[in-house]
């Protein structure tokens, strides 16, 4: 199996659309690691809550979009710490 740089990875990421927010997983700063190895890519992210009802389709969308790169994904999901949106996405949402 192959090794991905990241900026490959990176870019899959960005076609993932939090449902609600419209904005990109990455950009959003749900991506905490990216980790690519011969074995496949392991992805550790949170979500913009711990109750998201859109948990399942953002991780398979996530899992789907790094897929489409040749490799094997696993997505770990964690709450620590927790999600606090990048400065330009608080300007974004005005807050």
């Amino acid at each position: 199996m192959k090794i991905l740089n990241k900026d490959e990875i990176i870019q899959a990421l960005k076609s993932v659309e939090d449902p609600e927010m419209h904005i990109d997983v990455y950009s959003l700063g749900l991506i905490y690691g990216i980790s690519s190895t011969d074995m496949g890519v392991d992805i550790l992210m949170t979500l913009t809550t711990p109750f998201c009802p859109y948990a399942d389709q953002i991780v398979q969308a996530v899992e789907s979009a790094v897929k489409t790169l040749g490799v094997a994904v696993t997505v770990n999901i964690t709450f620590e710490p927790e999600w606090v949106p990048p400065e330009d996405i608080r300007i974004a949402m005005g807050i």
